[in-house]
């Protein structure tokens, strides 16, 4: 069997790169594919409820663009025969194996929202993604209050994450922005008004025309296909749909949510109660000091302890 990498999607037809080659190679999926046995263990498998997964399930999988498939070309018909284990999964985009998303903020018009930052984080760590926070719009801001948003952020850059400012329409920044793409399957996200489509447009000034040209020829807005597609940019690939459809968060404990904060888990040995300390009600908690000494932003905190609060109150999902 050979080894392909899916880089784009049209209803069922695939195009694979081969992974010796590095031939465009149009695939179809073998039917069996489609009712796959999954452990719990497994990378296709996902707890969408409080109830225990059971150990061992038939379900449905498609290959989706991102995979890393095997395929069978001993036949007139290109047949993919094993899809290969996820990283990750998205579903919108409809996309796997990622390796980073674009958070795409808004310094202004939407203004810029630590509540929703941190919320991403929680999905990206998750989904085991690599997050690169870009501030948009820094035109459109006063200096000043830009100079104060930037203080909060060094926090995030000292936590290791990359922060980039950028103004798409006047291209200022894009340039400093290419290194990242490097080797890398980039999606962008981001809430609606900040500027996605607009950075994408900087990056590749092309992409808009092309697209527009595949959903006219696709017939997109009349639900007859599905098209999914990467593009190439800096030795990498970009997805061509911007942004997540839904911005929420699968946790059915409380005590689950603080392992995807990786500055509390840094501080959490210092806490009194080591390993159950929740930094909310305990006593002499590292991470609440942090606050109160101001090594911790407070917006941080404050956006955990809403957290909690809503994983206690959400409904109960069968």
């Amino acid at each position: 069997m050979k080894k392909g990498f899916i880089k784009k999607m049209i209803s069922n037809h695939y195009t694979l790169i081969d992974q010796e080659t590095h031939e465009e190679i149009i695939a179809t999926a073998r039917g069996k594919l489609r009712y796959m046995k999954v452990t719990e263990d497994s990378s296709f498998s996902k707890q969408l409820t409080k109830k225990t997964k059971i150990e061992q399930k038939i379900t449905t999988i498609s290959p989706k663009v991102g995979d890393y498939v095997y395929y069978d070309d001993s036949e007139d018909q290109i047949m993919i025969t094993e899809i290969l284990p996820r990283k990750n999964d998205l579903a919108r985009p409809d996309v796997c194996n990622v390796d980073q998303v674009l958070l795409v903020f808004s310094a202004i018009k939407p203004d810029f929202s630590f509540h929703l930052l941190d919320k991403f984080l929680i999905i990206m760590n998750q989904e085991r993604l690599t997050p690169v926070i870009i501030i948009s719009k820094i035109d459109l801001i006063e200096k000043e209050a830009l100079d104060l948003l930037k203080i909060d952020l060094k926090y995030y850059e000292k936590m290791g994450y990359e922060v980039y400012y950028v103004n798409s329409k006047q291209r200022i920044g894009i340039d400093v922005l290419a290194h990242i793409f490097k080797d890398k399957l980039t999606v962008l996200a981001g809430q609606t008004g900040v500027g996605k489509s607009t950075l994408l447009n900087a990056l590749m000034p092309g992409l808009d025309l092309k697209t527009q040209e595949i959903s006219k020829a696709l017939g997109r807005g009349k639900h007859t296909t599905r098209h999914t597609e990467l593009y190439s940019y800096n030795e990498g690939y970009i997805v061509d749909t911007p942004g997540f459809s839904k911005i929420e968060f699968v946790i059915f404990h409380v005590d689950e949510l603080k392992a995807f904060y990786p500055d509390f888990e840094e501080l959490s040995s210092s806490c009194r109660f080591t390993s159950s300390c929740l930094h909310l009600n305990e006593p002499n908690c590292a991470v609440k000091e942090a606050v109160e000494s101001k090594d911790m932003i407070l917006s941080r905190y404050e956006n955990y302890v809403q957290f909690c609060e809503e994983v206690k109150n959400q409904k109960e999902r069968y």
